[in-house]
């Protein structure tokens, strides 16, 4: 295993714990891919948990403006979920703090009381995956309405989607890059028309 792990030794991880699966899947949103990711089915392993978080800090750590800025760094992750990365991330940077934001029903995201960004604050978003990237963008619109500077993107798998938000030149780091099949809905999915059987999944 590389100090940074490469592509094919992220995906070997995300296939022997069964994070990464093939087969015929309708997401939530109604869109039907070739392949099903969940990361946390691998960061439930603290080896790899470990292996992962401590790969992707060293990317981060290359990048002059956040290797200056460590000790006051804040990783900031939308919603519980990607709290693994979060606090592997910290650790490994010495980071100053770990929080994240919260959703009520289909309320936006906010901030538990007295668990709010202070103004000039720098912050690392991270999650354990990038999609569509529609969380991210709405916890950077947060974090920026308190005044805190997003200094860059991390997450361990990058899958972007027809629609996945553009985040301009905010920097984006990642370990391993997946793409896959999608199809806006059944009338336009080969595997439908092939009448393979779907199977519905949750994000």
């Amino acid at each position: 295993m590389h100090l940074i792990p490469t592509q094919d030794e992220v995906v070997a991880i995300l296939r022997e714990t069964a994070a990464l699966r093939v087969g015929h899947f309708e997401y939530p949103t109604g869109l039907h891919s070739n392949e099903y990711l969940q990361v946390p089915l691998a960061l439930r392993y603290s080896q790899y948990q470990r292996i992962l978080t401590v790969g992707l800090s060293r990317l981060l750590r290359a990048h002059p403006e956040i290797r200056a800025a460590v000790k006051d760094l804040s990783v900031v992750t939308p919603m519980t979920g990607g709290l693994p990365v979060a606090y592997g991330l910290c650790e490994a940077l010495r980071a100053n703090q770990v929080y994240w934001a919260e959703r009520e029903h289909d309320e936006p995201l906010r901030f538990r009381q007295f668990m709010e960004p202070r103004r000039g604050e720098q912050v690392v978003i991270c999650d354990d995956i990038l999609r569509s990237g529609a969380k991210l963008a709405e916890l950077k619109k947060l974090l920026e309405a308190y005044g805190a500077t997003v200094v860059g993107l991390a997450v361990i798998i990058y899958q972007p989607t027809p629609n996945t938000t553009d985040f301009g030149s905010l920097p984006l780091y990642y370990l391993a890059k997946l793409e896959a099949s999608y199809y806006a809905d059944g009338t336009h999915c080969e595997m439908c028309q092939r009448g393979v059987a779907v199977e519905k999944v949750w994000l």
